[in-house]
């Protein structure tokens, strides 16, 4: 099992930015690809961005391709999410997860294991 601890977020203005981290237990990180995934008040929890094990493959949802970043440390057990460029339509609970295994392909669905989320607010 891993648990998992996101920090970073708060209140920005449009057109800021925050990174946002999340800390990950356990001595097999490297063996799970990671994600950021963010739900707004009365819809669905819809991913964000993923990054495989090896951090060599990533995806991005089309509404923050070219604004956000992910990345990760496998030394330090940490996955990022760097946010630019920020619009109020950020706004949402963000979610670090985890995926077991070692795929190539930094995967979008099926994640295992989730931190309690973070509160990100873009004001206009």
């Amino acid at each position: 099992q891993v648990q998992l601890v996101e920090s970073g977020g708060g209140l920005v203005q449009a057109g800021g930015s925050l990174r946002l981290s999340c800390a990950a237990s356990g001595r097999t990180f490297s063996s799970y690809a990671m994600g950021w995934f963010r739900q707004a008040p009365g819809k669905e929890r819809r991913t964000v961005a993923t990054i495989s094990w090896s951090g060599d493959s990533t995806y991005y949802a089309d509404s923050v391709k070219g604004r956000f970043t992910i990345s990760r440390d496998n030394a330090k057990n940490t996955v990022s999410l760097q946010m630019n460029s920020l619009i109020p339509e950020d706004t949402a609970i963000y979610y670090c997860a985890a995926k077991y295994g070692r795929l190539s392909a930094a995967p979008v669905l099926g994640y295992d294991y989730w931190g309690q989320g973070i509160q990100v607010t873009v004001s206009s």
